[in-house]
C-alpha cells in the first residue's frame, strides 16, 4: 500500500538535480508516492502529471532564484484544470538576492502556495505538514 502521489520537480530553466534527488529519495521513505519530473519542468507539465497521477500535492523546488517568476499564475492553472484541491509547495532559492524570508514566504503564500519552506528547512516537519495538509484537504494522509 502506497501513500498519497504527490508530484516533484524543478522548475523552469532550474538545472539543480541534486536537491531534487533527496527530496524524491525523502519523501519516499516517508511513505509518499513520488512522481519527479526532473528538472526543467513548465508549470503545465507539474499540472499535466498531477491530473494523469491524481496527485494530491505538487512540490516544487527552484534554487537558481527565479522561481519567483516561474510560479507566476501556477495556483490559476491549477483552477482552470480543475485541480481546485491541489496542495502547492515551493522550497529552495526561490528569489534572487538577500530577501528576508518573511517577505519570500509572503510572495509566495499571495501567489497561491499553501507552504513554502527555505533552502534549509526540517524534511521531516515538510512531511508532516504535507501530511496534515493532505488529511484537512482530502480526507486522508
Amino acid at each position: 500500500m502506497s501513500g498519497p502521489t504527490v508530484v516533484l520537480g524543478v522548475i523552469g530553466a532550474d538545472c539543480h538535480s541534486v536537491g531534487n534527488r533527496i527530496l524524491e529519495v525523502f519523501f519516499t521513505g516517508e511513505g509518499f508516492r513520488v512522481v519527479n519530473l526532473g528538472v526543467m519542468v513548465s508549470p503545465l507539465e507539474f499540472i499535466d502529471a498531477a491530473i494523469e497521477t491524481d496527485a494530491r500535492a505538487i512540490l516544487i523546488s527552484s534554487l537558481y532564484g527565479h522561481g519567483e517568476i516561474d510560479c507566476q499564475g501556477l495556483r490559476d492553472l491549477c483552477v482552470e484544470k480543475g485541480l481546485d484541491k491541489i496542495i502547492l509547495y515551493a522550497g529552495g532559492n526561490l528569489v534572487v538576492g538577500k530577501t528576508p524570508f518573511a517577505e519570500v514566504e509572503a510572495k509566495y503564500r499571495n501567489m497561491g502556495f499553501d507552504r513554502v519552506f527555505s533552502a534549509d528547512s526540517d524534511l521531516k516537519q515538510a512531511a508532516g505538514l504535507l501530511r496534515q495538509d493532505i488529511r484537512t484537504s482530502f480526507g486522508e494522509g
